[in-house]
């Protein structure tokens, strides 16, 4: 099984090419607003240098998001596009559910963040145990000093993951004081 990965939801620009076992290659961009002009040459690159051909590909997977909605629109049409010529499988998945995987060895909560403007942040909750995320919250857009006194409540830690974080660490911080913690990880 060969799968294309993609992401456009958010600034950066993310297409992998994964089998069964491990992740032949990955091509990630943060360069805003041309993801309309980077995704296919940048597709196309990845699977040169993996030497892999729309033959290989079985399945196409796309983030869904939330997010930028024009960013969700160029990555759902590349891959419908895509699979519709090819006659294979296109899968869905969040794109907080896909950010939060990097939290997944946390001892706590995990709140993936992407920006939704003017105080507001698109998230969801997660907890691990034994490297299995679950899911505690769904995907939702909400004021980030609400999310804030919600997970207050929780009184454990909570790891918050995304670029995103930074525009609302002043609100995060403030709340939840010794329970924030704050991952260097992009989106």
């Amino acid at each position: 099984m060969t799968i294309l990965a993609i992401d456009t939801s958010t600034k950066a620009l993310s297409v992998a090419i994964v089998n069964e076992k491990t992740v032949l290659g990955e091509v990630s961009t943060n360069i805003n607003k041309t993801h309309s002009i980077q995704a296919m040459p940048a597709i196309t690159q990845l699977m040169k240098h993996c030497e892999v051909t729309t033959k290989d590909l079985t399945r196409i997977v796309v983030a869904i998001g939330p997010g930028s909605f024009t960013g969700i629109r160029i990555g759902v049409t590349i891959a419908k596009s895509l699979a519709w010529s090819l006659g294979i499988e296109v899968v869905g998945v969040s794109s907080l559910e896909v950010l939060a995987q990097n939290g997944q060895y946390f001892d706590g909560y995990i709140s993936p963040v992407i920006d939704a403007r003017r105080g507001a942040i698109f998230t969801a909750l997660f907890k691990c145990k034994n490297g299995t995320l679950t899911r505690c919250e769904a995907d939702q857009n909400v004021e980030s000093i609400t999310w804030a006194k919600r997970l207050q409540e929780l009184n454990k830690p909570v790891l918050f993951i995304g670029t995103d974080v930074t525009i609302h660490q002043q609100a995060f911080q403030e709340i939840l004081q010794q329970e924030f913690v704050q991952s260097e990880l992009a989106n």
